[in-house]
């Protein structure tokens, strides 16, 4: 594209040409992202959820680089093919990771909060197709502000709760912590070990906790 600019000066036109180049806007690189699914037990079947995030990724033209699925409680604390994504991610091979519902994802609002984090700190997108949430669009990154500022205040509600509590507590001269075991207790304790007892048996016939016994062993 060219632009001419002219003026007159003692009498003469002035031209002065300019001539700019340009070159269109670098199409978005291709997202690489990873899948996952789960279900609460081996009888159900995934595909349902599958589906739609495959359908998903096809509509938005992203590649599917690898699917992680389980068949696991989400109360369950090891999850083998969770702990691959991760690994995954943390590799750097994806840039987005791609769920039916967060539920799947996380046991709970604090779960949540810690995993969106450390994808942001990854460079990671989540995207939740029930949800509608990216966390990499504009929408998205306020709903993660959110959902952080309420799971922040609920923390500090419960350490309020937790410190009225003990103050109160206190104040009502109630002890607190576990109560102290006294010298023939753990006399008793050392006896019955060097007779051979096992932890568990002493602790049961002293009537103390197991841990109690190994602490004065």
């Amino acid at each position: 594209m060219s632009y001419e600019i002219s003026w007159y000066a003692g009498g003469y036109q002035k031209n002065i040409s300019f001539f700019e180049s340009y070159s269109p806007m670098p199409k978005p690189a291709k997202r690489h992202i990873a899948i996952y699914a789960r279900v609460s037990t081996q009888d159900q079947d995934p595909q349902m959820q599958l589906r739609e995030l495959r359908a998903y990724a096809k509509s938005r033209a992203f590649t599917v680089a690898h699917e992680f699925i389980d068949h696991l409680s989400g109360t369950t604390s090891v999850r083998p093919e969770l702990s691959q994504l991760w690994q995954t991610a943390r590799a750097r091979k994806i840039d987005t990771v791609l769920v039916w519902k967060f539920d799947r994802f996380a046991r709970s609002t604090k779960q949540l909060i810690d995993a969106l984090e450390e994808f942001r700190h990854l460079g990671i997108d989540v995207i939740s197709i029930t949800e509608q949430i990216d966390t990499g669009s504009p929408m998205g990154k306020a709903m993660f502000t959110v959902i952080s500022a309420i799971a922040e205040f609920e923390r500090s509600l419960i350490s309020e709760r937790v410190r009225s509590g003990l103050a109160k507590a206190r104040a009502q001269g109630k002890i607190l912590g576990r109560p102290k075991v006294n010298a023939e207790t753990m006399k008793e304790i050392k006896r019955l070990r060097k007779e051979g007892k096992s932890l568990s048996q002493t602790a049961k016939q002293l009537g103390v906790s197991y841990q109690t016994v190994a602490n004065h062993s």
